[in-house]
């Protein structure tokens, strides 16, 4: 009885496989109580279930799977076929498949982490993958002067790939993350720097967008992604309030004072907007410029390179100064050049995150208690609040030595008579 069921089964396939034969290379077959496709396209064959069990249904599935692979929307859908592609291949299934489900921000920065691993592995099948293959990878990389922590995040897109195409799993155990440099928080100007690097900002027009966000960061501890994200509608200018609605977590989503500086910037920024048509409430305060036109209803991606020209024109203007400096005290040319490097240190590769911990810092240093930090800057970690808390007792060890003024006078050992004073 078994036995006859089993052939009546094998028939019944047979027909529909020679069924499906007729149509050339669009082909679904069953395997169980389940209909797979089994089609060749361009050369590429593309082989998987279709995750049904009825016929038409399977038949509707096969047109929609095939247009979408005539369209360019081959990406697989199972890890196996997946795993056979080539790297590259792989990489731009990846990213077209995450494009939905983040933001642009996301997709561009990962694409630009997989460029060096395009280049590395080519057309190596992700399925041959191995911990060798990886280490080799970070240990190119930092021959080649990348910092252990951008080789982190490029393996961390790696980890992901191999994810999807389920080989992650048989190296996990022998791939190792390399060690990141957790003991500096962030760069913090002194006063003297900091003056400076708002005074080379103002300079420049091109400058304007980059100063008021710089301005906008260092008053409100806002992260980045918080100032491309407001818009206008976020933005009392009456009550001098921010709401930031666009956050990092969900503890970013906080309400923040403006005080002067950041008023001033919005002023500056309010300007622009009715100048160029982008001043409605649900435009956004940095709107996206592509051509010189400007599109309010998209934030601004970036302001990159205008902070980094920025940055490199203030040490370039820190360091000269300390050369001249050096020069005209009569120092050699070689001790010249000594000034110039350390004066232009603690500004040099500074990033614009760095300005929202230079006004947690600032804040700190005034007193304010661990509540009211959350409350300005969202969210901060057991070890921010740590660093913060050493940064508040400095600050009040170095009040508090201001008020020294020699009242208890000289030890008694130095004020004993001669004759007093033990052989």
């Amino acid at each position: 009885m078994g036995q006859t069921r089993r052939a009546a089964k094998g028939q019944h396939q047979e027909e529909d496989c020679n069924e499906a034969n007729k149509k050339g290379s669009k082909m679904i077959f069953k395997r169980g109580d389940h209909w797979h496709l089994d089609v060749t396209i361009s050369g590429v064959r593309y082989r998987e279930a279709l995750e049904t069990t009825d016929k038409r249904e399977a038949k509707d599935l096969e047109k929609e799977r095939i247009a979408a692979i005539k369209q360019g929307r081959g990406a697989c859908k199972t890890g196996r076929e997946f795993a056979r592609r080539p790297f590259r291949e792989a990489a731009e299934i990846y990213v077209e498949e995450k494009k939905p489900h983040v933001a642009e921000r996301t997709t561009q920065f990962e694409t630009q982490r997989l460029r060096p691993l395009i280049r590395h592995f080519g057309d190596k099948p992700v399925l041959r993958f191995k911990a060798e293959d990886v280490a080799a990878y970070q240990s190119a990389r930092l021959k080649a002067g990348v910092s252990n922590r951008t080789v982190n995040m490029e393996t961390g897109i790696l980890r992901r790939i191999l994810k999807r195409a389920k080989v992650w799993s048989a190296i996990a155990e022998d791939v190792r993350t390399l060690p990141e440099n957790q003991g500096t928080i962030a760069k913090v100007l002194p006063s003297n720097l900091k003056r400076m690097l708002f005074e080379m900002a103002g300079s420049k027009p091109e400058w304007m967008v980059a100063h008021c966000a710089a301005v906008l960061a260092v008053s409100t501890t806002c992260r980045g992604v918080e100032i491309r994200n407001l818009r206008w509608q976020d933005v009392d200018l009456f009550d001098r309030m921010a709401t930031i609605n666009r956050s990092k977590t969900a503890a970013g989503l906080r309400t923040i004072p403006l005080n002067g500086d950041a008023m001033a910037a919005m002023a500056r920024l309010a300007e622009r907007a009715q100048s160029n048509g982008c001043g409605e409430p649900e435009h956004y305060v940095f709107p996206a410029c592509e051509n010189f036109k400007f599109d309010p209803s998209k934030p601004q991606k970036s302001w990159r390179s205008a902070w980094r020209s920025l940055v490199k024109a203030t040490a370039r203007r820190v360091g000269r100064e300390a050369a001249q400096e050096a020069l005209q005290t009569g120092m050699g040319l070689r001790a010249a050049i000594k000034a110039w490097k350390r004066a232009a240190k603690p500004i040099a590769g500074l990033r614009f995150h760095d300005l929202r911990h230079q006004a947690i810092t600032e804040l700190a240093e005034t007193g304010a208690t661990d509540a009211t930090m959350k409350s300005v800057a969202g969210h901060l970690s057991q070890r921010m609040l740590e660093h913060y808390s050493h940064v508040r007792k400095a600050a009040k060890r170095t009040a508090l030595d201001k008020l020294e003024s020699g009242l208890m006078g000289k030890r008694p050992d130095e004020t004993a008579l001669p004759s007093e004073k033990v052989n």
